[in-house]
């Protein structure tokens, strides 16, 4: 899919319509009140997949109550959930039964805890 448009830092919009959350991951929120690190989430998510082709990979479920398609989210080989929280604009946040790969996004938000990155800075 190519994705058409970032929402905020963990949703986006792909070619065909849908909306896209990411799964294992949360991001500060952009609407409708911007929280502290919501824009430097929403600017990497930007640079890191907008009008960009994702691959995008399933877990146990297809879509959230909201009717977003749940999905861990790759361009090219970088795999842009971990990449949100290795760079401190994301927290790992586990929703069974979708947690495939939560011992790896823990492990990428300790790093980035014990680093000071973005939201984890001192």
């Amino acid at each position: 899919a190519t994705v058409s448009r970032v929402i905020d830092g963990d949703t986006v919009v792909i070619d065909s319509g849908q909306r896209v959350r990411y799964i294992g991951i949360d991001t500060p929120e952009v609407y409708p009140e911007m929280e502290a690190y919501g824009m430097e989430a929403w600017q990497a998510n930007r640079e890191l997949v907008e009008g960009k082709e994702v691959r995008l990979e399933r877990d146990v479920s297809e879509t959230d109550e909201y009717g977003r398609l749940l999905r861990y989210v790759y361009v090219d080989d970088t795999f842009v959930n971990a990449e949100l929280v290795r760079l401190g604009l994301a927290e790992a946040r586990g929703y069974p039964p979708d947690t495939k790969y939560q011992g790896l996004l823990e492990q990428q938000e300790s790093e980035a805890r014990q680093a000071g990155r973005g939201m984890w800075a001192k």
